[in-house]
């Protein structure tokens, strides 16, 4: 029997029993595997991971472990420069882009709302997720750990709260998504951006009393629904204002 001392850092520790959060410890092994399957053995998905030093210096997934390494694993950094050492995840997505799974679709409207980029529908499996994930370089926001420990996945996140407001305060301080907030530029039903309209052009498709008060209309191109700033407009600023004080 072999063993290893492993501690994992900040949120990853979210993944872990009680007894094993924010402290080195041993684990024992009979045969050789890579840091990777040992990571993701301890229920740790590897999207989550972006930093892993190997007695002090750093390597990648595909490290195979030594009897007696001490182990240090490190979450995606978001401000904390590490660009002299080995990322673990590929190149940064440059416009960030998501893709939900069946349990985030509100998740996915309110971010929508806020004028992120979300694939959501409910049909889709994992198997359609991922090919969409990699296709569209979208990062895959999810509550099954399953999904992310895919070794076809590279960037992805679970979803920790259980309130729609929390996951998307969550979201945002995750992927440092505040300079990308521009409300009311997308469709929150089917994600399409939304396109300024005359008034004299819908005029009949409107109710009377907005077509009386308002003025400023949106199309979506995608499944022609129409938007106003109404109500509905004025509790997502309150959200947006949320989001910002927080």
């Amino acid at each position: 029997m072999h063993k290893v001392y492993i501690r994992f850092y900040e949120e990853l520790n979210d993944f872990l029993p009680e007894e094993k959060r924010k402290t080195r410890f041993v684990h024992n092994y009979i045969d050789r595997t890579s840091v990777k399957d040992l990571i993701e053995s301890l229920g740790v998905p590897h999207t989550e991971v972006d930093l892993i030093l190997v007695n002090g210096k750093s390597v990648g997934f595909d490290y195979l472990i030594n009897d007696g390494d001490y182990i240090s694993v490190y979450p995606v950094f978001e401000s904390l420069d590490i660009s002299d050492v080995q990322h673990l995840r590929p190149k940064p997505l440059r416009t960030p882009k998501f893709i939900a799974d069946v349990h985030l679709g509100r998740l996915a409207r309110y971010m929508r709302m806020t004028g992120l980029d979300v694939l959501y529908d409910n049909s889709y499996d994992d198997e359609q997720i991922v090919k969409i994930s990699l296709k569209e370089r979208r990062a895959i926001l999810t509550k099954d750990r399953g999904i992310l420990k895919r070794s076809e996945v590279t960037h992805g996140y679970f979803v920790r709260s259980t309130k729609v407001k929390e996951q998307l305060k969550e979201v945002i301080k995750r992927f440092d998504l505040k300079n990308e907030i521009k409300e009311f530029t997308r469709c929150i039903e089917c994600n399409t951006k939304l396109k300024r309209i005359n008034k004299s052009k819908i005029i009949n498709e409107l109710p009377p009393k907005v077509a009386e008060w308002h003025n400023e209309f949106y199309r979506c191109p995608g499944c022609d629904k129409i938007y106003w700033k109404g109500s509905h407009y004025k509790r997502m600023l309150s959200v947006i204002k949320e989001l910002n004080a927080g």
